[in-house]
């Protein structure tokens, strides 16, 4: 079984995750202290996970879970592309960030920028800008928009991935609901305005997993909490379903 579901949000138990059967549910003892030091033990047990399956597909509380899983497939010797779907940056330090908020920062975590306490904690070492592509970071906060343009990571829309790949080698795919506009994406935390639709992201799911090169892919889930999550269960589902075909 490879897919796995990661019921936490921000280090917190997170109820009412609906995930596709069959699955595998991923909820380790965790302990009290700040939110990186439970989420440092949760991502290390993902990475442990992520290393002892192929081809996993990860529903996830947030897109910190990206760093258990690219943790995992380093153990395995696989060094990918992260695609990274995301209506924000999460590209933040505690430098700049303007809420304090983790969840706002772990591009930057993976790059090897600001926080490490996750990073070391699930045993990652940080991917090189050039092994990063953002897709339609279009909600950026101030000092974060000059941090992405000076960085060395890819930046590019929906549209225009749907037409173009990164160089050769493997691929792993993450995508944050919020990516999706919200009118056929509710019960988000953080909607963002004017993004693309369901069926554009869908179509991009498509052209990426029939590639053969993705070697995991991960969501970031909606709110259960929130008007409309069953909407949302539902086009989460029509987004993993091209990498689910394929295990």
């Amino acid at each position: 079984m490879s897919v796995v579901a990661v019921p936490f949000f921000m280090g917190d138990p997170m109820p009412g995750f609906d995930v596709p059967d069959p699955y595998e549910t991923l909820a380790p003892d965790l302990p009290s202290g700040e939110p990186q030091e439970r989420m440092a033990v949760l991502y290390r047990h993902l990475a442990d996970k992520v290393a002892a399956v192929s081809n996993p597909v990860i529903y996830a509380g947030d897109c910190v879970s990206t760093i258990g899983v690219l943790a995992g497939l380093q153990r395995k010797g696989i060094h990918p592309t992260l695609i990274f779907f995301d209506a924000h940056g999460d590209f933040n330090t505690w430098e700049t960030t303007p809420s304090g908020f983790i969840g706002g920062m772990p591009l930057a975590m993976l790059t090897g920028r600001g926080e490490q306490t996750i990073v070391d904690g699930a045993g990652l070492t940080p991917l090189p800008d050039a092994r990063v592509v953002l897709v339609d970071g279009r909600d950026l906060d101030p000092g974060e928009d000059e941090a992405i343009e000076q960085s060395g990571i890819g930046v590019t829309t929906v549209d225009e991935l749907a037409h173009s790949l990164p160089p050769r080698g493997p691929l792993y795919v993450h995508v944050d609901g919020d990516v999706v506009d919200p009118s056929d994406m509710p019960a988000m935390n953080y909607p963002a305005p004017d993004g693309p639709s369901l069926h554009a992201v869908r179509m991009a799911m498509i052209h990426l997993a029939t590639t053969g090169r993705v070697v995991a892919f991960s969501i970031s889930s909606w709110n259960p909490e929130l008007p409309g999550a069953d909407i949302a269960a539902a086009a989460m589902l029509k987004l993993a379903e091209p990498f689910i075909a394929t295990l």
